[in-house]
């Protein structure tokens, strides 16, 4: 490890990485938009250990296969969300073990796909298309579009799906709003206003709550599920971007991206209780499946994060490659 490289970041000197961090077999996935390329990085060796090309043009966001696989990654084009730049007009498939693109899917026109997830109880792909202001659902074994959700929003570019499979939760950036969507009736529930600019969403482990980011303001919206309806704010120490809970439901961790930092809010009393300082441009949480390792990537300095929930520190700086964002777990 370079200790000139912490020194220039400002980080604490970070301990060794030991055996008890050490994760079940998998791979943490990460889109580098700068790169236009899938990373794969290892875990244990704390390296990124392949990037295959994603053709020329930039996903910035994967998802893993429930069977750890197959990458799906939406291509959503040369620009960021409500700027211009090209529409993206498909999704790529790739082979974890080849490494290759092995299939593509082609929604026949530019939507500016983003988000993908699978269904946690139907296997079916859904995939958040920006200017359809839909969510297109996907049958991955063959590659064909199968339904479409409305989302009745501009901008639906970050999505949550309830563990039963019923409910879908999409944070709407530019008029922001949040829109709760009905998958197995494909309609809208209801359109709740969070703030000017709201930015990605997560959901509690009972699905109680939603948790999404006001952009414009260091505060995170709380939503309760039952009534869809903002249950209280919680202040932030900057501007929050990507949530991420822990397994065991005590924790949510969002990136403050201008304040290069992550906060771990205590769910147990709505506030702040850690603040862990990483690279610049904090984007995307992962929690791996096991909880005691949190992942964030940093847009701006091409570095994965690795953070110790047991004591909240660094613990490793993965170099990824430019423009980190988006990243999954791939179970192996």
């Amino acid at each position: 490890m370079d200790l000139r490289k912490i020194a220039v970041l400002g980080l604490a000197i970070m301990p060794a990485f030991t055996a008890d961090l050490a994760p079940s077999k998998g791979w943490v996935l990460v889109a580098n938009k700068g790169d236009h390329t899938l990373g794969i990085i290892d875990p244990v060796s704390g390296k990124q250990v392949a990037a295959i090309d994603e053709g020329g043009v930039t996903g910035h966001e994967v998802i893993a296969s429930p069977d750890g696989q197959t990458a799906y990654v939406p291509i959503y084009g040369n620009s960021g969300v409500g700027k211009p730049g090209t529409d993206g007009t498909k999704m790529v498939a790739i082979d974890l073990a080849t490494r290759k693109i092995t299939g593509e899917f082609d929604f026949g026109h530019g939507v500016r796909p983003h988000c993908p997830h699978f269904g946690p109880k139907n296997g079916l792909l859904y995939v958040s298309t920006e200017l359809d202001q839909a969510i297109a659902i996907i049958d991955p074994r063959t590659m064909k579009a199968v339904g479409k959700v409305p989302t009745g929003q501009a901008e639906s570019h970050m999505f949550a799906i309830a563990r039963d499979g019923k409910r879908a939760y999409t944070a709407n950036v530019g008029p922001g709003t949040v829109s709760v969507l009905d998958l197995e009736a494909k309609k809208v529930i209801a359109v709740i206003p969070i703030a000017k600019q709201t930015q990605r969403i997560s959901l509690s482990v009972d699905d109680k709550l939603a948790f999404t980011s006001d952009v414009d303001a260091p505060r995170l919206a709380v939503i309760d599920t039952a009534t869809n309806k903002v249950k209280q704010w919680v202040d932030l120490p900057g501007e929050g971007y990507g949530t991420a809970v822990t397994p065991d439901g005590k924790w949510l961790l969002v990136p403050i991206t201008k304040g290069n930092m992550v906060a771990a809010v205590d769910l147990s009393t709505m506030k702040v209780a850690h603040t862990i300082t990483v690279p610049a441009a904090p984007q995307e949480m992962l929690v791996r499946p096991d909880g005691r390792v949190a992942y964030v990537s940093c847009d701006s300095s091409a570095k994965v994060a690795e953070i110790s929930l047991s004591d909240w520190k660094v613990t490793r700086l993965i170099d990824a490659g430019k423009g980190a964002d988006g990243l999954a777990w791939a179970t192996q």
